[in-house]
């Protein structure tokens, strides 16, 4: 069963990722120090993960909030210091048991055993769980972004323009400014298409804050943002004229 750890102690993912390697029917694959590496890792892994030893207490991002991102996860046992939320932990049917600090041999047996026993019971074709974060729809109003390990919630309809530097993207909103590091195609393949039209090789825009056009150009909040002349017949198209 292909594992991975995710733990922002160092010492706890040596000491889990040993127990791994020592199991003759576990395959440890990585390990990540924060759940933002690990999503990253499943979007774009072609490895089937088995198993997430997940720790709870994450700055940033809790493992209850990572379990909440992914779409159809795997089993999972947490690990954490603080006995107080086992209750909580049982309430989601892929966590499979729970390791309290320090974990020992013993202990992590007992949990690798209650998986084995789990997967017996599933049927074949959820044995590996198709692991990927669930991606916004037409219908979703925010997505989340990494700034400095944390993650900040966007409404889409805050958006005004957003604008590709190089390797970072600027997010304007109606009330404040993000920079992110990623492409514009990767934002644009998140955004829903009737609020959002890119008009520039540089710039995507909601279509629903443009006060004025002229020319080439088009005026959202202070913004004079430029539109390409092969971009223009869809920005015309799109707009809802008298």
């Amino acid at each position: 069963m292909n594992c991975i750890v995710i733990d922002d102690e160092a010492l706890a993912r040596t000491i889990i990722s040993k127990m791994i390697t020592s199991h003759p029917a576990l395959n440890f694959i990585d390990e990540f120090e924060n759940a933002m590496e690990a999503i990253k890792f499943l979007n774009q892994s072609t490895v089937p993960i088995d198993i997430i030893f997940l720790d709870i207490h994450m700055p940033g991002f809790t493992g209850f909030d990572f379990i909440q991102t992914i779409k159809n996860p795997p089993l999972v046992i947490l690990i954490t210091s603080d006995r107080n939320f086992a209750i909580e932990a049982f309430e989601y049917k892929c966590i499979v048991d729970y390791l309290v600090k320090p974990i020992t041999e013993e202990r992590f047996l007992k949990a690798i055993s209650k998986i084995e026993a789990k997967k017996n019971t599933l049927p074949s074709y959820l044995e590996r769980a198709d692991v990927h974060v669930a991606q916004p729809t037409d219908t979703a109003t925010e997505f989340y972004v990494n700034i400095d390990r944390r993650l900040i919630k966007i409404n889409m309809a805050s958006i005004n323009v957003i604008e590709a530097k190089g390797d970072y993207i600027l997010i304007k909103t109606e009330d404040k400014n993000y920079t992110v590091h990623s492409t514009l195609k990767k934002i644009e393949d998140k955004l829903p298409v009737s609020s959002f039209l890119k008009v520039h090789r540089t710039y995507i825009i909601n279509i629903k804050k443009i006060i004025d056009i002229e020319d080439n150009s088009v005026l959202i909040a202070k913004d004079v943002i430029p539109v390409s002349r092969s971009n223009r017949p869809e920005l015309m198209k799109r707009l809802n004229m008298l």
